[in-house]
């Protein structure tokens, strides 16, 4: 389906690699335009856009630091700008850590970037991006909005890492953030929804490889034996950008290969 029949538009923060690519890149292949969001690297962001055009579909970057709330109506404006809508934002830009510190040493330093980045940079996005959509179907005649809200969380939501606790707590907070969206924005007929992936190989995970291969193949980890991928992320994006779920909202989507069941 090209871009052109499906007419629906995404915005996707974090676009330029890791998840983000692979959510920007399967949108893309359902027919969504997508506004490919990155912070530094602009040349990963183009070689995203890029793809996406060489295959019949509609891209275009923006640069934007989630963690500013002074950024956010340039990213949420250019989808209206440069497609006319908004069907779909899509919160996955995040960091890690720059160092696994052990949580009687942590430095409120670190604490502060991961939850600006992380819990407040999304909540307050969410938050703009949310009036836009309203305000959009007020102005197309009150038809009802099918516009959709995902927040890319991690198991790390439910999962303490003592040697990463901010990065914990800031996912965590993004797990209520969707609950709170998806009770007040219900009447405005905006579904949210959170994707919470396990061990996806990205080069944020690839720092530690050489541990979760070994927690994975070795000591059953999960049930599914093997890293997640960017694209598997990208599938359950999928599903609810092309109305698989209208009857969901406020919903977790585990997408880790059964880290969630806590087997014996």
């Amino acid at each position: 389906m090209s871009a052109e029949e499906s007419g629906r538009v995404a915005v996707v923060t974090g676009a330029s690699r890791g998840i983000g690519r692979g959510i920007a890149l399967a949108l893309a292949g359902e027919g969504h335009a997508v506004v490919v969001n990155y912070v530094r690297n602009e040349a990963a962001a183009q070689e995203v856009v890029d793809r996406i055009t060489a295959l019949g579909g509609r891209a275009v970057p923006v640069r934007g630091d989630v963690a500013d709330p002074a950024q956010h109506p340039a990213l949420v404006d250019r989808a209206y700008a440069e497609y006319g809508r908004l069907d779909l934002l899509v919160n996955n830009a995040g960091v890690a850590p720059a160092q696994r510190t052990d949580l009687l040493g942590a430095a409120p330093e670190s604490f502060d970037h991961q939850i600006a980045t992380n819990l407040r940079g999304p909540y307050f996005l969410t938050q703009y991006a949310a009036r836009k959509m309203i305000e959009h179907d007020r102005d197309a005649a009150g038809a009802g909005s099918r516009a959709k809200i995902v927040v890319i969380s991690s198991i790390s939501a439910t999962t303490a890492s003592t040697d990463r606790g901010d990065y914990c707590l800031s996912k965590a907070g993004l797990a209520m953030m969707v609950k709170l969206y998806a009770a007040r924005l219900a009447a405005h007929g905006i579904n949210v929804y959170e994707i919470r992936p396990g061990i996806i190989a990205t080069d944020m995970t690839g720092k530690v490889k050489e541990k979760y291969d070994r927690l994975i193949h070795e000591e059953g980890l999960t049930p599914i034996t093997r890293w997640g991928t960017p694209d598997d992320v990208g599938r359950a994006v999928v599903a609810v950008a092309t109305d698989l779920l209208p009857f969901s909202t406020g919903s977790v989507i585990d997408v880790d290969g059964g880290f969630h069941l806590r087997t014996l």
